[in-house]
């Protein structure tokens, strides 16, 4: 049942109480989506949102020029679409199913008659956007305050801290990143050039940090990693 799921605290459905949660988790259309399905694409207008429940996504911006840049990385329990629905503007990314997704359609005329019945989602919703953009915040500042090996490190730090799971073979201090990327989108998140990235892949790997193998990375030592990216021992989101 989806009501009694243990939601990762970083989501917006792990914020909720109890209660609200079963409310949302009844509200809009239930859906499924195989890999590699768009589920809502840049430009579009339409006034909807998605709040997953199982599955992972990645949101990724195109420009004029054909440059695909990955935005950001989105897990079940977390409420994706929000931006434009809110804003009344086209989207501003596509998010893209990285396996099998479930969610549900929820129109925003529903999701603000919800808010507006549960304060504890509403500061949910606010909790969200704030971290949102902290995230992109730190992305600039990572930009001019860190050189290209600490930027990666710390990327994979707060994906780390956000979406890891213990890795089985670990005693605790080993976990797997919990999302598939390739290093071209590892890349993007970081802000760097996909050759310089792969560079510092291998340092980090030399290093102890991580393992690599195919689109999967395992964090070899998460207290050391978080401490060479100078990475706060708390979730950002």
């Amino acid at each position: 049942m989806l009501v009694n799921q243990a939601w990762p605290p970083s989501t917006f459905l792990g914020r909720l109480r109890d209660a609200t949660r079963e409310e949302l988790l009844s509200q809009g259309t239930p859906m499924a989506y195989p890999p590699h399905r768009t589920l809502l694409h840049q430009g579009d207008g339409s006034r909807h949102v998605l709040l997953l429940t199982s599955g992972v996504v990645k949101v990724v911006a195109s420009s004029e020029s054909g440059y695909d840049m990955l935005l950001a990385v989105r897990i079940a329990g977390d409420l994706v679409g929000e931006m434009a629905a809110f804003e009344e503007r086209p989207r501003s990314g596509t998010v893209v199913a990285c396996g099998d997704v479930t969610a549900r359609i929820i129109q925003m005329r529903t999701l603000e008659s919800f808010l507006s019945r549960h304060p504890d989602a509403m500061r949910a919703v606010l909790h969200m956007l704030c971290a949102r953009l902290r995230w992109a915040n730190r992305r600039r500042i990572d930009f001019q305050a860190y050189d290209s090996l600490t930027r990666l490190a710390r990327v994979l730090a707060e994906l780390c801290q956000a979406y890891a799971q213990p890795a089985p073979d670990g005693d605790g201090t080993r976990c797997d990143l919990g999302v598939t990327l390739t290093q071209r989108e590892l890349a993007s998140l970081a802000g760097l050039k996909l050759n310089t990235a792969e560079k510092n892949l291998a340092t980090l790997t030399a290093q102890g940090l991580v393992e690599r193998s195919y689109r999967s990375i395992t964090i070899c030592d998460v207290p050391k990693l978080l401490e060479f990216a100078k990475v706060a021992a708390d979730n950002p989101y």
